[in-house]
């Protein structure tokens, strides 16, 4: 590849993963949106507490534009505070204008906020002073405000201009220590969600075309002779396992291979749509759409070249080439097109019938090891697994690190392990009626179809069928 198609492949690459990331954004806000709104609304934080030897609690200043301006709509949020003293002391909180809660609390000792952090302890600016202030309750400025022994809220629609936030004792005393909860209601949150998934969806569908247009025009060997002969099973994985490996290289192969799982995540969720398709065209015509089943083929292709070079395998050092054909790469992946699919069968094989594979793929791919990540107070932040492949693959590398070579036998189980699983996908992708053996052919090849059974005679020998006796 020249360098400008490999200056447009890494473009493209960058516009994938900042498509994605906006595809997860817009997802979680869709999820947080849904799920974590009280029942009026708002996303509350935890309840943390304010406690200071000042006379006021205060936040930064909230700057919500200066003047007037059609830029800032009416409504488009509203903020609420509960505040709760921790005795019987008379609290107060207010919300007003920067400018006048700083004029009355001019040479007051008062403690700004800075942050709140993830455990609930604050952050605060301390600011001196001599001056004591007059009780909060007798200002006439506050745009909202609350005072009492009980817990007191304030519930405000943003408006233009510099606020400020103050918590204080309601008689004006030194020392305040309350607990405190922040919340905020949008209508706008569902409409910012969809805008973020739909500008991701638009950027993603230009990073695959950047990439593989760059890609598209660049010529590829044909497959050898050979590589169309199927095994006895209508899915054919194979690879051959590189005898030079580099001992270090497989640490950066996620990194090396971060355009090909950008591209391919934008090629799955397309696999996913046309199987739909494909579906309800098996189901009223009883064929698969052989254009969706290529293009669907070449996506299975694409994954396992990948997978083979990256840590589905480790197989080769060669990098997969940005192709949905079959290429001359260490690692090979067809399908034998089926003229007719049964249109009883594909309203079941796909869930009930692969359940027993589904779970024995599970364990091969990601149901073997699990762990957690926490973060806070117990609060969990992560889940991952890892299946008997990937455990696998992990000590060949190792094997590789420390000896230079990968052992032969663990090639061929692992290889075993993913023709199972890639037979299944198939299978559950309703290219094939014929059931997935429950059978680990291990191996680089796939091993040889058995020849056509003799006719056997009187005797019971078996004898050869002349073309003759065949007519």
């Amino acid at each position: 590849m020249s360098k400008g198609r490999i200056a447009v492949v890494i473009v493209g690459t960058l516009i994938g993963l900042f498509a994605i990331g906006l595809i997860i954004g817009g997802g979680g806000l869709l999820w947080a949106n849904e799920t974590q709104r009280d029942a009026d609304g708002f996303f509350s934080t935890d309840e943390f507490t304010l406690s200071t030897e000042s006379y006021a609690v205060t936040s930064a200043d909230v700057d919500l534009g200066a003047t007037p301006s059609d830029w800032f709509p009416s409504g488009l949020a509203t903020v609420r505070l509960e505040i709760d003293p921790t005795d019987d002391q008379p609290v107060f909180v207010g919300i007003g204008r920067s400018d006048e809660v700083e004029t009355y609390l001019e040479g007051v000792a008062v403690s700004e906020v800075e942050r709140v952090r993830v455990d609930g302890t604050v952050a605060y600016r301390n600011v001196p002073g001599t001056m004591t202030p007059t009780p909060p309750i007798d200002q006439e400025f506050w745009a909202t405000s609350a005072s009492g022994v009980e817990t007191e809220t304030v519930t405000w629609d943003l408006e233009q201009g510099s606020w400020s936030v103050v918590v204080m004792n309601a008689d004006a005393d030194q020392g305040v220590t309350v607990g405190a909860t922040a919340a905020a209601r949008t209508d706008l949150l569902a409409w910012i969600a969809a805008g973020l998934i739909a500008v991701g969806v638009v950027l993603g569908v230009v990073a695959v075309v950047m990439i593989v247009a760059a890609v598209a025009s660049t010529r590829t060997t044909p497959a050898p002779a050979g590589v169309g002969e199927l095994g006895p099973y209508p899915v054919r994985v194979e690879g051959e396992l590189d005898p030079g490996l580099s001992r270090w290289q497989w640490l950066f192969k996620w990194l090396l291979a971060i355009p090909h799982f950008v591209v391919l995540a934008f090629l799955w969720i397309a696999f996913f749509f046309l199987t739909v398709g494909a579906f309800f065209a098996i189901l009223f015509t009883g064929r698969y759409p052989r254009s969706i089943f290529d293009f669907n083929v070449g996506v299975l292709r694409w994954s396992w070249r990948v997978a083979y070079y990256s840590y589905g395998v480790n197989g080769s050092d060669q990098y997969p080439p940005f192709s949905l054909g079959d290429t001359d790469y260490p690692a090979h992946l067809d399908v034998v097109y089926p003229e007719r699919l049964s249109r009883g069968l594909v309203l079941v094989k796909w869930w009930l019938l692969a359940i027993p594979h589904y779970l024995i793929v599970g364990l091969f791919t990601s149901g073997l090891v699990w762990w957690t990540t926490e973060i806070g107070s117990g609060n969990t932040a992560a889940e991952a697994g890892a299946g008997l492949i990937g455990i696998l693959v992990f000590v060949a590398v190792l094997i590789l690190l420390f000896t230079g070579r990968y052992p032969q036998g663990l090639f061929d189980l692992v290889m075993g392990l993913n023709r199972w699983v890639l037979r299944v996908a198939a299978y559950a992708s309703l290219m094939t009626d014929e059931y997935p053996p429950f059978r680990l052919d291990t191996g680089g090849s796939e091993p040889e179809a058995a020849p056509p059974s003799p006719r056997t005679g009187p005797t019971g020998e078996g004898t050869v069928v002349s073309e003759s006796d065949a007519v």
